[in-house]
């Protein structure tokens, strides 16, 4: 990594007590962040689209699905809706 990139880290804690920290480069959180975003609530839009494109791409495009992961799936895709307004698919224009 160059000195030349600024970079930021964000801290990650569970409801189990588990931490974690990510350091990314702070130019990407604002390339991605809409309007007035605090760059936490940016990640935290990238981390739940990551989650939810995860998760589809696991249940719609892949094999040895479940009634367990496919309910895991569909809970992602309403907290997604629920953040953002949209469904997973007007969102992407990835429709099933």
């Amino acid at each position: 990594m160059t000195d030349e990139v600024k970079t930021t880290t964000f801290s990650i804690s569970s409801e189990d007590g588990a931490a974690d920290e990510v350091t990314i480069p702070a130019g990407l959180v604002d390339l991605v962040a809409e309007g007035d975003q605090s760059d936490a609530e940016t990640v935290g839009d990238v981390m739940l689209l990551s989650f939810a494109s995860r998760a589809h791409h696991i249940v719609h495009h892949g094999e040895d699905t479940d009634a367990e992961l496919e309910a895991q799936e569909e809970a992602v895709m309403d907290l997604f809706e629920e953040r953002f307004g949209v469904t997973f698919g007007e969102a992407t224009g990835h429709q099933h």
